[in-house]
């Protein structure tokens, strides 16, 4: 259902998108101010990362892996296709429990846990120690503090300011960008830092609350999603990991199902499988942006025009020309937050906590 608030399933309460009030009322913990301070968490967090002492020399370093999970993996895969081409040096993300078989004392290791008791990242930890890796932590803190202090690696103090990973992203993406330039492996970086932050800014006083439906971009699109299941689309490289964050947190924020895939992969599979009408009730949304390859224009109209049968409802979504990739990705991530959090709202929805995701932890703990 289209327009400007949607009525939640399991609740008779509706909020209008056009209502800042309302909107205010029924975030809580507070996620949408949290979402517009992004661009300035990006600014802090490189700094607390730049200033931390002894990390590691980069000579010689044959390959970089970034260990994390769920929202404080994400900034690994943004910083990654972020920088993919610029980073000479192979930059692998990894989430699990064990690290790639090249790991050795050449490789440096980043292991972000934003509680620092990840315990797939612990246990990725402990093998970069074992292997002899260059290891570098992040977190505010638990285990994996601790256990950096005992090892001697150095270790990078996440701001305790913010207590969902998910809305720490700024923190926990910047430090990866501050390593990286911090041990010789990227140019400039702060300069894309201050690029991306200024974005943000910018991005954020045109979507935020205070801006109506018809004006504000992330209004409108979550209006236009209403109650479907969003489905996003991005081409490879920064959208494709912009597009998994988007649905990550449409699961958090909005708690409903999302899908994810990238272009030009999804032409050689899943357009099979939206088949005559097994569209309906789904909405694509494709992450478009300036620097994805010419043929991606071409391959989504044609593939639009292909699956009109299925009755997918579809919408582009386009980041502006940011004057770097860091920019892009993360504009990009932000309009998706402030969606995701826009769609939980109008469907009565409070964004901040996850319920089932706690109760997993508090079982596996148990």
């Amino acid at each position: 259902m289209a327009g400007t608030s949607v009525r939640a399933a399991s609740s008779n309460r509706v909020v209008s998108l056009e209502d800042p009030a309302a909107l205010g009322s029924a975030d809580r913990g507070g996620m949408l101010e949290l979402i517009a301070g992004l661009g300035g968490q990006l600014l802090r967090g490189f700094d607390i990362a730049a200033s931390t002492p002894a990390l590691p020399s980069g000579e010689g370093v044959r390959a970089v892996v970034l260990s994390g999970m769920g929202g404080s993996g994400i900034g690994g895969d943004l910083v990654r296709a972020a920088f993919g081409s610029a980073v000479t040096t192979p930059v692998v993300v990894s989430k699990g429990y064990d690290l790639p078989g090249f790991c050795d004392h050449d490789t440096l290791v980043v292991a972000t846990s934003f509680s620092g008791n990840t315990e797939e990242t612990v246990a990725a930890y402990r093998r970069a120690v074992a292997t002899g890796c260059r290891v570098i932590t992040v977190s505010t803190g638990g285990e994996l503090a601790a256990l950096s202090e005992a090892d001697g690696t150095p270790h990078i103090p996440v701001p305790s300011d913010v207590t969902l990973p998910r809305a720490a992203l700024g923190y926990l993406g910047a430090a990866v960008v501050a390593i990286l330039g911090a041990v010789g492996l990227l140019a400039e970086a702060r300069s894309h830092v201050e690029a991306a932050a200024h974005a943000l800014d910018r991005l954020a006083a045109r979507v935020g609350a205070g801006e109506p439906v018809g004006s504000n971009e992330a209004k409108a699109v979550a209006a236009w999603i209403g109650d479907r299941v969003p489905v996003v689309w991005g081409s490879l490289g920064v959208a494709e990991a912009a597009a998994m964050r988007w649905k990550t947190q449409f699961n958090e924020n909005a708690k409903t199902p999302a899908f994810a895939s990238a272009l030009p992969e999804l032409d050689h599979n899943e357009i099979e499988g939206w088949s005559e009408g097994s569209g309906e009730g789904f909405a694509v949304i494709a992450l478009r942006h300036e620097g994805e390859h010419p043929r991606v224009a071409a391959r989504v109209e044609a593939t639009r025009e292909l699956l009109a049968g299925s009755g997918l409802s579809f919408r582009e979504v386009r980041a502006g020309e940011e004057a770097s990739p860091l920019a892009t990705a993360f504009s990009l991530v932000m309009l998706g937050d402030f969606v995701s959090t826009y769609v939980a709202l109008a469907r009565g929805v409070d964004p901040s906590p996850i319920p089932v995701l706690s109760a997993l932890k508090d079982r596996l703990r148990g």
